[in-house]
């Protein structure tokens, strides 16, 4: 959003107040609304919480949508837009480390004291411009520091993606980790392989995105047990050396680490590829005379990232992008001495500019040659004017009248004429078909 639809959502959600406040209910923004706007940053959304029960707030707000009935938690319109709306809460007993098993409504001093984080604990009244903190988290911000609401056991029991909500918000604000809550996750790490796949993996796509250093995020949920626990194959990756010549910076994990920290504001899909992208390094080394050497990792990478996505349940593009992106990494070593053909293949691909960014970061992370990067860089410059993969010229149908017969061979002479196309070695459809019918002639002579 611009600063004018930010300011626009913010107002808002000042006048939802208001009509809440002038029907005759307590109502504040609340939660991480409230710790963005103390510390100057904008809010992406803004949550409501009231003494208003659900059935009054959708009175108030005509067509709202009670998307949380159970946990008193509505959607209503104001305007042109949607402000969640919640009652005030305790939360009862928890059973499957997610959600509780009911909700009984009370003050805003007790649903301060059932959430997570004592920074994202506060309420906020933008009428008197009044902040009501019952939990310290205005202290816990001027420390920078994410702590736990109680007793930091007791709220990773309640949700165990806690745990990870703890690295992401300690990442993403640049804030340290309270001890009695840095320890409580050390203690409790398993308890997040009882989280579901698609949770885990939205809440780690979080991190790698969002932070500001993703590196350091991902070595601190090594230090918590969590990397361990979540990504055991990333954490095997540690102590994996490394040939000091082309890689300086040591071990596999260092070197992913730096990677992910020279990241500015990935996708999902470059994310995951840094991550990953030499997660098959710790089964392939081999130490030779000359060096230690990873053959194939490429390859072993892709299928360990596969399976890695598939547990967390990633979309089948994000997958596919990202383990083709792993297995086609090496070869951009080569890129200055591949064919024409090749090479447009390589630009052409619809992952190409994941991969060129894959290669950048990884070679700042370690030896820091760009001359690879830099010559893609300039032939795909070359070729902005021009589709890099245009239309085939030949197709198998012309193929076949050539006196082919439908089988293998087809494809294979397809890929010969639309290769010779790419590379410019002739002017027109003729005359590739000229010089196919003449190879294959000759092809015939030679059997």
């Amino acid at each position: 959003m611009n600063d004018t639809e930010q300011n626009h959502l913010r107002d808002v959600a000042k006048r939802a107040v208001v009509r809440l406040q002038t029907a005759g209910f307590t109502a504040y923004w609340a939660g991480g609304c409230v710790r963005d706007y103390l510390m100057g940053l904008t809010p992406k959304d803004y949550d409501i919480a009231t003494n208003a029960t659900p059935a009054q707030v959708s009175a108030l707000f005509p067509g709202s949508c009670e998307v949380g009935k159970a946990f008193g938690v509505v959607r209503a319109p104001i305007e042109d837009a949607e402000i969640e709306v919640a009652t005030f809460r305790k939360d009862e007993s928890y059973k499957d480390g997610r959600r509780p098993e009911s909700v009984s409504f009370t003050d805003p001093k007790t649903d301060a004291e059932r959430r997570d984080f004592t920074i994202n604990a506060m309420f906020y009244d933008p009428v008197t411009d009044k902040y009501l903190d019952f939990v310290g988290g205005q202290n816990d911000i001027s420390a920078r520091l994410v702590r736990c609401v109680g007793k930091p056991a007791d709220r990773f029991a309640e949700d165990h993606l806690r745990m990870l909500r703890a690295v992401r918000f300690a990442s993403v604000l640049d804030f340290s980790l309270e001890p009695e809550t840095a320890a409580a996750i050390k203690v409790c790490a398993n308890l997040v392989t009882r989280i579901s796949g698609e949770r885990v993996g939205d809440e780690l796509s979080r991190i790698l995105t969002e932070s500001k250093r993703a590196g350091d995020a991902i070595m601190m949920m090594d230090e918590l047990r969590l990397l361990q626990v979540l990504l055991p194959e990333a954490h095997a990756m540690k102590g994996v050396e490394q040939p000091p010549a082309f890689h300086p910076e040591g071990d596999v994990f260092r070197h992913t680490v730096a990677a992910l920290n020279l990241m500015k504001s990935p996708s999902i899909q470059l994310a995951w590829s840094v991550l990953l992208h030499d997660v098959g390094k710790p089964m392939t080394a081999v130490q030779h005379p000359e060096r230690i050497r990873f053959n194939g990792h490429d390859e072993q990478g892709a299928e360990i990232a596969g399976r890695i996505l598939e547990r967390l349940r990633f979309s089948s593009d994000d997958t596919q992008a990202i383990c083709y992106s792993i297995r086609n990494h090496m070869h951009f070593l080569e890129v200055r001495n591949m064919r024409r053909s090749k090479l447009r293949r390589l630009i052409g691909a619809p992952t190409f500019a994941i991969e060129l960014e894959l290669h950048r970061l990884d070679c700042l992370a370690s030896h820091g040659d760009l001359a690879n990067w830099q010559f893609l860089v300039d032939v795909q410059k070359q070729m902005a004017d021009e589709p890099v993969l245009p239309p085939p010229w030949v197709t198998g149908n012309d193929i076949m009248h050539l006196g082919v017969p439908h089988g293998p061979e087809i494809g294979a002479w397809k890929q010969k004429a639309y290769d010779a196309q790419l590379e410019g070695r002739f002017q027109n459809r003729d005359e590739t078909l000229k010089w196919l019918e003449s190879e294959m002639m000759r092809e015939n002579r030679e059997r």
